[in-house]
């Protein structure tokens, strides 16, 4: 009796799979009749930066927030104005950053805090495609009241070129070693079933500054900023399906 009511419920259970999966199945069948090759490329390449930004600091002191403020703006003004002069427009600088906050003085480690004033910060980047006088204008700008330079940073306006340039350095690496794997195997290339990409940013070196000292010693001395080329990562996978040797 048990025997007889176990068989039909496992005919049942197997009918009803088959029934609620034949997609599958089949997809599955279907796949495994197709053999691929999964490869990858990298391609890079290297361009001159026709861009920069220089980050420059205007950092003052105070008894009060109001005076430290004030003294700040006065200096960042004069910044400005230089900077306006040697022939920078307003529109291609920004403010990046600005703060006022307390000076705590600790000489001891056991004792308390004490205020002695307060600090106000004024970051500034300067956008410019000139970049022969990056050093011309950093020696304007400590000259005028800038007391700190944060940084310089290249930049490419044309990086969609450089990085099409790189994929398709890759891609080609990319078919070339499936083409090399479908000769050792003995079989042909198909078509591409699968691609992914990943595309890096630029890999930004930083800036080597270094002073020039003119032959006269009383000249003071200049600033000269050299930039680095600017390199572009892709790397790219494909898979291809393999199809027998004619």
């Amino acid at each position: 009796m048990k025997t007889s009511r176990i068989v039909p419920m496992f005919a049942l259970f197997t009918s009803l799979a088959a029934l609620a999966q034949p997609q599958t199945a089949s997809q599955t069948r279907a796949d495994l009749s197709v053999r691929t090759v999964r490869v990858e490329g990298t391609g890079e390449t290297k361009a001159q930066p026709d861009e920069a930004w220089i980050d420059l600091a205007v950092e003052t002191q105070g008894a009060t927030a109001k005076a430290a403020g004030e003294e700040n703006a006065k200096k960042i003004e004069r910044v400005l104005a230089a900077l306006t002069a040697a022939g920078i427009p307003r529109k291609e600088m920004e403010t990046r950053n600005y703060s006022v906050y307390p000076d705590y003085a600790q000489p001891d480690p056991r004792s308390e805090p004490k205020l002695r004033g307060y600090r106000a910060n004024n970051t500034l980047s300067v956008h410019t495609r000139e970049l022969g006088r990056l050093g011309e204008w950093i020696d304007r700008a400590l000259a005028s009241g800038a007391n700190r330079v944060d940084g310089v940073r290249f930049g490419l306006t044309k990086a969609d070129a450089v990085r099409a340039e790189a994929l398709r350095q890759a891609v080609e690496r990319a078919r070339k070693s499936a083409e090399v794997l479908a000769s050792a195997l003995g079989v042909r290339l198909g078509a591409v079933l699968e691609a992914s990409t990943v595309a890096e940013p630029p890999r930004l070196y930083p800036a080597r500054a270094m002073m020039a000292m003119a032959s006269d010693k009383s000249a003071e001395a200049s600033t000269q900023i050299l930039p680095e080329e600017q390199t572009v990562q892709a790397q790219v996978t494909l898979v291809y399906a393999l199809e027998p040797a004619r």
